[in-house]
């Protein structure tokens, strides 16, 4: 649905050497550099998802109350490893990672603000299990089907 994200953040260096581990520890990495204005990220360069950059206005950025961007994550694993290099990163902790049960049977993710206030989530939804087929009623053996026989001629 989503084509890509932007945060406004206050200087793009120091949020690139924030998100450059942080991201990197989910499988994501720097994909475009319009440095000292904004940078992208995502897996591949033509597929810039997730922006920062100065805001339009150049004025002083503020994170949306209620707002955040949600990564995916591959393992557990990446989620953990993604929270620690935040926390190492200048980061702050919204929320340890671990199972989220509100959230759905499989969820595991963990929260983060980022320098700028931003709050950013790695959640590895795993597949939900697949309902068992139920069987099927055996199959009824055809019955042959008789050709309608022929009347003879009387002669």
């Amino acid at each position: 649905m989503l084509h890509h994200v932007s945060v406004g953040v206050r200087d793009v260096a120091r949020a690139a050497a924030f998100y450059d581990p942080v991201l990197k520890a989910l499988g994501y990495k720097r994909v475009m550099d319009f440095s000292p204005g904004a940078i992208a990220y995502g897996e591949s360069k033509d597929r810039p998802e997730f922006w920062i950059g100065k805001p339009h206005d150049q004025g002083i950025p503020s994170a949306g109350n209620g707002t955040h961007v949600g990564f995916i994550a591959k393992s557990k694993a990446a989620v953990n490893a993604f929270h620690e290099a935040a926390l190492k990163a200048g980061g702050s902790n919204g929320g340890e990672p671990g199972p989220r049960p509100d959230y759905g049977f499989a969820y595991y993710g963990a929260f983060i603000y980022d320098l700028d206030g931003n709050k950013i989530e790695a959640t590895l939804m795993a597949p939900a299990a697949k309902p068992k087929a139920a069987k099927k009623p055996a199959k009824k053996a055809k019955k042959a089907k008789k050709s309608p026989a022929k009347k003879k001629k009387r002669r």
